[in-house]
């Protein structure tokens, strides 16, 4: 079917469902005259994306970019990096802090001129 009618069986403007499409949240799916076609599947996940951005309360760009969080780990790097440094993401635990952590602990409980058990 064409843009005009897949937007009316799904709601929504062919206007809103070409800025989908330039968000990347339809598939790449076109027909050689370069129109695109919707068939059962397009539909589904349009709808998919739709279902997901009011149960989360998110727009159409920022479940795009979220997809791209996903895919591109250049991205998600960065935006991991962010959230660590806004206290969003707790700081990942490296084995040498785990380790700095330990021997802290064992110099903590040895008090000079006390000698602690060790097995």
């Amino acid at each position: 079917m064409r843009i005009t009618e897949a937007a009316q069986r799904l709601g929504m403007s062919p206007r809103m469902l070409r800025y989908r499409e330039a968000l990347g949240l339809l598939p790449p799916v076109r027909e050689q005259g370069a129109h695109r076609r919707f068939g059962p599947e397009e539909l589904a996940a349009v709808a998919q994306g739709v279902e997901l951005e009011k149960r989360f309360d998110v727009s159409p760009a920022a479940l795009a970019f979220a997809l791209r969080v996903l895919s591109e780990p250049v991205v998600a790097a960065a935006v991991r990096d962010l959230g660590v440094r806004i206290g969003r993401i707790p700081v990942p635990r490296r084995a040498l802090d785990f380790e700095k952590e330990k021997a802290l602990r064992l110099l903590r409980t040895s008090a000079p001129g006390q000698t602690s058990k060790r097995t």
